[in-house]
Order: structure tokens, then C-alpha cells, then sequence
């Protein structure tokens, strides 16, 4: 199991950001060479407040603004990819626990397919949402006492956790022996990443703690005996990313410039892998 502290440790800086959600506030991003990912510094001590934002858009099921229109309209559709996704996995009893869960929009497509749903949402107001939906989450994975799953999934979740050692080894203890987990995270190697870099939107700080590359997700999972049997991209992930990136660059969203550097690090992705989001199926060893 790799130690927290191995994290921290012989940090270099890299690039300083600012948090356009909430705070307005400069924040470090810092490589970490040897797993190759960056550390994002420092992290405020009431983390839980920088969630507190209309701005914040998957805590919400709104539909109103052309933004939230275009947003929501992707994430029916990615929704049915990633139900999908898991129809393709062998179970046993078909039980899937979502980490990150949100306003239960993933768990009650999963219900549709005849899932046996868990899920775990720590934000009280995106639980509230999803329970008028007739999806009942828990607060802390920690709830989770003596129950195994075929399925664990993280939708842009691990990079939000601050104890990242602790939680991949209580990942692996919820996992069945055979069962499959799922994470899909930004890739800061990608090309809308290098291209717009300290305005670059899933850099996301103080709320993404750690920023990741395919080589940090296989070697943080090999330490719990754990490896990467399939990567899948997230494309639409390149558009929504630089339009908001476009924002942040220019004060102002530009759909048709936004689109063409989506459509530029797609197209790049194909030769080099690095798409600006990548969804990671990994097994036990």
C-alpha cells in the first residue's frame, strides 16, 4: 500500500492556479515525479465549504442556462454509455456501489437495468435531491461494514479525496475477488490540458486534490495489487472542459473556439492516448 506521505514527498512546483468556482483564491499545483501526478497545495482545512456554489453543477440536476442545457443533455447520454459499461462486466449478483454519487442520476439508470444500487454522497444537498428519486445514500464509504460488490465506480471522484491511500486500499476491501472497479479522472497530459494550462478548468482547485496521468493510476492501484485492464476515453469531457476553459481564459464562453479545441485534443488523443478524461476498468491481480 503506498503511504500518504510518499505523496508529498520530494514535491517540485509545477503551476499556480486559480479556484473560478468560489474563491477567487491562488493555489500550487506540485509534481510529484516519481508517481507522476500533481499535488495540489495547500488544501484548505474546511475543504467542504468550496463545494458551496451555484457554479457547482453536479451537486445540481438544474436546467435552465444554455450551459446547464448542454450539460445535462451529455450527461443522459454518457449516462447510458456507462450503464452500459457495466452490462459488459461478468457478476454475480449484480450489485453496484457508486462512491461520489451526486443527485443519483447514475444509480437510478443502474436501477432501470435491475442493479442491486449503493452509493455513498458525503454533500447533505445532492443526497437530498437524489432521495426524492427514490435513491437512499450513505454519507461515508466507512458505513459500508462487512459487504463486498461486483462493481465499485468513481465518476470523477478520486480526485476529490483528500486520504487517497486510505481510500484505494478500502476500494480494494469492498471489492469481490473477482469483481471490477471503475475511475474515471481528468488526464493533465492532455492536449486541451497543455494548451490552456493554469486556466485549464479540470484542474479545478482547492476541490481536485490530486491530478492524475496513466501512469499515476497504474502505479497507485499496483500497490494494492490491483491493474489497469482497459482504459476507455471521455470525449465529450475535451468540449466541456474547454468551453469552460475558454471562460476562464477570455471572461467570456466561446462555443465555436471551445469546440474546435476539444475537436484538436480528440483528434491528438488518437495518436498519444492522452484524452482530457479517461475512464480506467481495473481488476484484482
Amino acid at each position: 500500500m503506498v503511504k500518504q506521505k510518499e505523496l508529498y514527498k520530494d514535491l517540485k512546483p509545477f503551476l499556480n492556479c486559480i479556484d473560478y468556482t468560489v474563491s477567487k483564491e491562488m493555489y500550487g499545483l506540485m509534481l510529484n515525479k516519481k508517481y507522476e501526478m500533481l499535488v495540489t497545495s495547500p488544501i484548505p482545512e474546511d475543504l467542504e465549504n468550496y463545494y458551496i456554489s451555484e457554479n457547482y453543477i453536479s451537486h445540481t440536476d438544474k436546467n435552465k442556462t444554455l450551459f446547464e442545457k448542454i450539460y445535462q443533455t451529455v450527461k443522459n447520454y454518457t449516462l447510458k454509455k456507462k450503464v452500459s459499461l457495466l452490462d459488459s462486466f461478468k457478476t454475480e449478483e449484480k450489485t453496484v456501489l457508486d462512491v461520489g454519487a451526486g443527485t443519483g442520476e447514475f444509480l437510478h439508470s443502474c436501477k432501470k437495468k435491475h442493479w442491486k444500487i449503493f452509493g455513498v454522497e458525503p454533500n447533505l444537498d445532492a443526497s437530498r435531491i437524489a432521495a426524492k428519486k427514490g435513491i437512499f445514500l450513505k454519507e461515508k464509504l466507512s458505513e459500508f461494514k462487512d459487504q463486498k460488490f461486483d462493481v465499485i465506480t468513481l465518476w470523477h471522484v478520486l480526485e476529490h479525496i483528500e486520504n487517497l491511500s486510505e481510500e484505494i486500499e478500502s476500494l480494494k476491501k469492498l471489492l469481490k475477488d473477482k469483481g471490477t472497479l471503475v475511475v474515471a479522472v481528468p488526464n493533465y497530459k492532455s492536449h486541451d490540458a497543455e494548451h490552456y494550462k493554469q486556466y485549464w478548468a479540470a484542474f479545478d482547485v482547492p476541490r481536485h486534490v490530486w491530478h492524475f496521468s496513466q501512469n499515476s493510476i497504474t502505479k497507485l492501484f499496483s500497490q494494492v495489487s490491483m491493474h489497469v485492464v482497459k482504459t476507455i476515453p471521455m470525449k465529450f469531457d475535451a468540449y466541456y472542459v474547454s468551453l469552460l476553459s475558454e471562460k476562464y481564459k477570455s471572461g467570456v464562453m466561446n462555443p465555436i473556439k471551445s469546440f474546435w479545441r476539444g475537436f484538436q485534443s480528440n483528434t491528438k488523443a488518437k495518436r498519444t492516448s492522452e484524452y482530457s478524461s479517461l475512464t480506467y476498468v481495473i481488476k484484482n491481480t
